[in-house]
């Protein structure tokens, strides 16, 4: 994995409200979203690495669940997530 411990504890610690809190919706989505972007810079490069496309397509559907999860929940969070990520929807 490209991210080191202080950069996740970073990330939680962020959108989760505390370095220990990796289990709210807005901290995983924002993991995600990180891991995406990295996987979308790599196959830039590599554009014949199907196994980290499918990988890419697979934490999109994550992602997707858990904000459509959160947008269920409760709307406010959902459209503060999509704010601070800068995420279209």
């Amino acid at each position: 994995m490209h991210l080191t411990t202080e950069a996740k504890k970073e990330i939680f610690k962020n959108f989760g409200g505390t370095e220990t809190n990796t289990g709210s919706a807005e901290a995983q989505i924002a993991m995600f979203t990180e891991r995406i972007t990295h996987l979308t810079n790599h196959l830039k490069q590599h554009r014949q690495d199907f196994n980290t496309e499918r990988s890419l397509v697979n934490l999109v559907g994550k992602r997707k669940r858990l904000l459509a999860y959160l947008r269920n929940k409760d709307i406010e969070r959902y459209r503060a997530i999509l704010k601070k990520l800068d995420l279209r929807k």
